[in-house]
């Protein structure tokens, strides 16, 4: 299919925010929601995007999308998040963090802190923290994984399980509605479960456009988390089951500051 211009162009900022919401979009390019509700059936069933009440997704698959796309996708709530979640570790203390583009924001943010210790799988996250000279770098073994700097295999998880961690640090590609971690690749998956037997409190860090996706490796339930960080409340549902796991969740706010939800 060959694209228009603004179809060109929603493309563009779906790929940039993970979501598009038809008002909105009519609002941003000057013209009617029912143009683009074409748009979007059209970009649909060319197979780019995956239709969602008032609005599209990026269509996944049974794949993940690209690692540069998803370095670019909600920046700024991934900023946030980041942020959020550093301001809930100490300084002087022990943490892993694993693959992914959200946890890479956790390390941004972790750069003022002092007299950390920090592993992981994910040589991203060891680059980012070099310019930090207070913190001690364990970086993982086993297969890299060219596509995303990820460090993945059995060797990778029998260097995590030397180490006991004060926190863990992780990120999804998707989060089930009814509280299920999930993930496209099961060696990654097997290396993340360790990570969670490592750590004596389990941190999440996902943004709201996970909830819209799928993907068909469970790592995890929100039940065996200690807290959540993202951008955006909850659907009622699964909040309430995080209240009854006692699964504290955190939503980031675009200023820095986080609430509890």
């Amino acid at each position: 299919m060959a694209l228009s211009l603004r179809q060109a162009e929603i493309l563009k900022i779906a790929r940039g925010e993970g979501r598009v919401a038809v008002e909105a979009l009519a609002d941003r390019l000057g013209v009617t929601v029912q143009t683009i509700r074409r748009d979007l059936t059209d970009l649909a069933e060319a197979g780019h995007l995956d239709r969602v009440h008032g609005g599209a997704v990026i269509r996944t698959g049974v794949s993940n999308i690209g690692y540069a796309e998803r370095r670019q996708m909600n920046d700024d709530a991934k900023a946030a998040i980041g942020r959020a979640c550093a301001r809930a570790i100490p300084d002087n203390s022990s943490l892993i963090l694993n693959i992914g583009t959200t946890t890479e924001a956790v390390a941004r943010a972790l750069l003022q802190h002092r007299q950390i210790t920090v592993v992981t799988n994910n040589m991203n996250v060891a680059n980012t923290l070099v310019a930090n000279e207070s913190c001690e770098i364990m970086l993982a073994g086993g297969g890299l994984r060219r596509s995303d700097g990820g460090l993945v295999g059995d060797l990778t998880t029998q260097f995590i399980e030397q180490f006991k961690v004060d926190y863990a640090v992780i990120g999804i590609s998707a989060l089930d509605p009814d509280g299920d971690l999930l993930d496209f690749d099961l060696a990654e998956v097997r290396v993340s479960k360790a990570i969670l037997r490592q750590a004596r409190r389990v941190y999440l860090v996902v943004d709201g456009s996970k909830l819209e996706r799928s993907a068909p490796a469970r790592l995890a339930s929100l039940a065996d988390i200690d807290a959540v960080f993202t951008d955006k409340p909850l659907p009622e549902a699964l909040a309430r089951k995080c209240a009854e796991w006692g699964t504290a969740v955190h939503v980031a706010e675009s200023g820095g500051a986080a609430s509890r939800a």
